[in-house]
């Protein structure tokens, strides 16, 4: 009988953005959920 064994290691730091950036990634995420809304209704309405 073998028994392979896979050994890793995750390693998560934390980082560090800058303002801008964060209101960015914010605004994005924003944008991308209306759209996706909006979607879904006009899918819904189409049928």
């Amino acid at each position: 009988m073998t028994l392979n064994l896979l050994f890793f290691t995750v390693s998560i730091k934390k980082r560090l953005i800058a303002p801008e950036e964060a209101l960015h990634y914010e605004m994005v995420e924003k944008l991308y959920e209306e759209h996706k809304d909006r979607l879904i209704s006009n899918h819904y309405l189409m049928h």
